[in-house]
């Protein structure tokens, strides 16, 4: 269930101008450029809008694309998945399914077991360490 009850204008008083662009506004960060991009801690990926839990850190790694990569989603029902054929390519798009959040893009070219590369922006995520 999405989130409708958020207002453009809460959004923006919540998150800051980067995080509203790539959240609410579909952009992107610049690779290599993200604070988790080269993260190594231990904990949990939450969506940066809304809190709803959506990767474990055991399942980040190094892809080299520049963004924090996942092979695998905290929970089946954390993401939505949308064709997205935006600038000349076909991808598919993953939002938050609680908020809607533009988080990344999802590709086939990870590593096993998956197969799957969720290439996830930073500014999108808040990572809750364990203790």
């Amino acid at each position: 269930m999405v989130d409708k009850e958020t207002t453009e204008q809460e959004w923006r008083e919540k998150l800051t101008p980067e995080q509203f662009s790539i959240c609410r506004l579909k952009g992107t960060e610049p690779p290599f450029t993200g604070k988790y991009a080269d993260c190594k801690k231990d904990g949990i990926y939450h969506c940066v809008c809304c809190g709803n839990p959506l990767f474990d850190s055991s399942a980040k790694y190094d892809s080299g694309s520049g963004w924090p990569s996942f092979w695998e989603v905290l929970n089946e029902r954390s993401l939505d998945r949308v064709l997205d054929e935006s600038h000349g390519m076909r991808r598919v798009e993953v939002t938050c399914q609680s908020c809607g959040a533009h988080l990344g893009h999802v590709f086939e070219d990870g590593p096993e077991p998956t197969g799957l590369r969720y290439c996830i922006n930073s500014a999108a995520l808040e990572l809750k360490e364990r203790t």
